[in-house]
């Protein structure tokens, strides 16, 4: 039997799968994953209410399948991304979370730790992949870890650079150069690694997570996000941005655009 801090009972990813509107797969695909990780972006909010709210986020595997199953939430990187790395263990793919350093706007990049990312082989697939469904605004479906890769997605292209032993994951927007977003490495952590930055995230002003309210989510023509009291729809790359008045207008916009009720 799988120890239960490194997979999913067969009960709990059934639960799991349900939260997310699919069927488990019949084998460990490359097909099946990408299928498993769009779901999960169109189902599953990234999302910080916690942290504004000042109520702990815990990194345990009960209270990850709590939240983003049983209260039917979201998360950010380490709740979502470690949630997932369970979910495709039970499903019979071998995952390493790995360590991402986020590219910043001044052209630096964030600390060791400050993202979580996933590196997914095993079952059928004929190489390692990235996955991450913990970054927001990041690609649909898993990429090979192939040094140049490109692809389109939607209105954008995404892809990946080998920089010695490092990897950068990168997009690239029509008529522009390539955008570093962040870099990583392969080598494995378990998620207790993370744990330090996990409580930095939560509690240091300097933290984006403390400063202001976010919710965003994939949908089949674009994205919508809240920021602050901003809900921001993007329709087939047409942005529209309306601003939410008093709390009861964010609580209301939360429910009927993320599926979010936060008590």
């Amino acid at each position: 039997m799988t120890p239960p801090n490194d997979a999913l009972t067969t009960a709990e990813a059934g639960a799991y799968l349900a939260r997310i509107g699919v069927t488990a797969p019949e084998a460990p695909t490359l097909a099946a994953l990408a299928s498993l990780h769009r779901a999960h972006l169109l189902s599953v909010p990234f999302e910080n209410l916690d942290v504004t709210l000042r109520r702990q986020i815990r990194l345990d595997r009960i209270s990850l399948l709590d939240k983003v199953v049983g209260a039917r939430r979201g998360g950010y990187c380490y709740e979502l991304n470690g949630l997932f790395a369970l979910l495709l263990r039970s499903l019979g793919y071998a995952v390493d979370l790995v360590s991402a350093r986020v590219a910043t706007a001044e052209g630096g990049l964030t600390d060791e730790f400050d993202h979580v990312a996933l590196v997914v082989s095993g079952g059928s697939l004929d190489e390692s992949v990235l996955a991450d469904v913990g970054f927001g605004a990041g690609f649909i479906e898993p990429l090979p870890l192939r040094d140049g890769l490109g692809r389109r997605e939607r209105d954008h292209d995404v892809g990946l650079e080998r920089r010695g032993d490092a990897w950068a994951y990168r997009e690239r927007e029509a008529g522009e150069d390539w955008r570093d977003r962040f870099v990583f490495t392969a080598t494995p952590h378990p998620l207790a690694d993370f744990e330090e930055r996990n409580v930095w995230q939560q509690t240091s002003p300097e933290s984006h997570f403390t400063r202001s309210r976010l919710a965003s989510v994939l949908t089949p023509t674009g994205r919508i996000t809240l920021s602050g009291d901003r809900l921001i729809t993007t329709t087939h790359g047409r942005r529209e941005e309306t601003v939410l008045v008093g709390e009861d207008a964010v609580t209301a916009a939360l429910g009927e655009h993320f599926g979010l009720v936060v008590r």
